[in-house]
């Protein structure tokens, strides 16, 4: 939804939900809200991060997009009236093509991945983890730009636990979801092309 710049935003006592978030003015920053608790996202992603998320979302529109849909940020999944979040990937099956809506996704998708950065590490491993699990995501990963790593949790009850931790010359494959088969190391070629300055 766009919302309108210099717009004084509504003041609401008790949780923030999802439709006082989507009636916020557009202050060029990006929220998310977690049970209720609006809190602003970090300042844009590094170059790495985003390298890393367009070769991933690459590589699951090759071998995924026949039987799933695939959105990466900025698209809101609205997993409760109180908590929205906005994954850097998602992906969700086709039969259950009814809860992407025209302004994001309503319910839990099949698959999220958070791409970790610094000021997101702690943020993504523990409160959105909690999150994710708790409105029954049934697979999450944690990709590590830096280490090269791929943390592939999985569902059970309200918790996720870890199945399988993956290095660059693994191939990464789900029992969930059947049509995901890459080599790890396959998502850092764009990165391993940039060069910086020194």
């Amino acid at each position: 939804m766009k919302k309108k710049r210099n717009e004084e935003p509504v003041v609401r006592e008790g949780p923030v939900t999802y439709d006082d978030y989507a009636a916020m003015p557009d202050d060029g920053n990006r929220y998310e809200i977690i049970d209720g608790v609006l809190e602003m996202m970090s300042p844009g992603p590094m170059t790495i991060h985003q390298a890393v998320s367009g070769e991933l979302k690459f590589l699951f529109m090759q071998s995924c997009r026949s039987e799933y849909v695939i959105f990466a940020a900025p698209f809101d999944v609205i997993l409760s009236r109180t908590t929205v979040l906005q994954p850097d990937i998602l992906m969700i099956h086709r039969s259950r093509i009814e809860i992407v809506k025209p302004h994001g996704v309503e319910g839990a998708p099949d698959l999220v991945v958070e791409i970790l950065s610094p000021s997101t590490r702690k943020r993504d491993k523990v409160v959105k983890a909690a999150a994710y699990a708790k409105h029954q995501v049934s697979e999450y990963w944690l990709v590590d730009p830096e280490a090269r790593t791929l943390e592939q949790y999985r569902l059970d009850g309200e918790h996720y636990e870890l199945a399988q931790t993956y290095e660059e010359e693994d191939r990464v494959s789900s029992d969930n979801l059947p049509c995901v088969s890459f080599v790890l190391g396959e998502i850092f070629n764009e990165v391993d092309g940039l060069h910086f300055p020194t």
